[in-house]
């Protein structure tokens, strides 16, 4: 029962304040993430983290961001029906161009290893965010 309204208390805070919890994020962040990726490894602050749970971590959260940007937009219904298959297709894809991108970055290079993390991160990512909104969703619809 706790769950339930924290989910619903959750939802419903992101949805009126969605510009400056979801849409922004996802744009900040996107740019951050792509930067990163832009520099040489050896300007690249190290996290003491593994490389891979790094990536994964990545991924993660731009799909989370990806996928609550699609559910709670207005203009593009497509998007709105189906916002976590959207995201983990254009997470996936972004995933692919950036590990062809780092090839050119001195110090950096194309690593399928790279790659398959980014798309746990995504997969991870889109379950959490499915089975919240689905939950959230249901628990509005029942209160309404």
């Amino acid at each position: 029962m706790q769950l339930s309204l924290l989910s619903i208390r959750l939802y419903s805070f992101l949805e009126s304040n969605k510009k400056s919890l979801v849409y922004f994020p996802l744009y900040f962040y996107w740019i951050i993430l792509f930067a990163l990726t832009s520099f040489p490894t050896d300007a690249l602050p190290s996290f003491g983290i593994g490389d891979k749970f790094e990536h994964l971590i990545a991924y993660f959260v731009l799909t989370i961001l990806m996928q609550l940007t699609f559910h709670f937009q207005k203009k593009y219904e497509r998007l709105k029906l189906k916002p976590g298959y959207y995201a983990v297709l254009i997470s996936a894809l972004y995933g692919i161009v950036d590990e062809v991108h780092q090839y050119f970055i001195p110090g950096r290079y194309c690593d399928i290893l790279d790659l398959l993390a980014n798309f746990v991160g995504i997969i991870l990512a889109f379950f959490l965010a499915k089975y919240f909104l689905e939950t959230a969703l249901s628990k509005v619809e029942k209160t309404s």
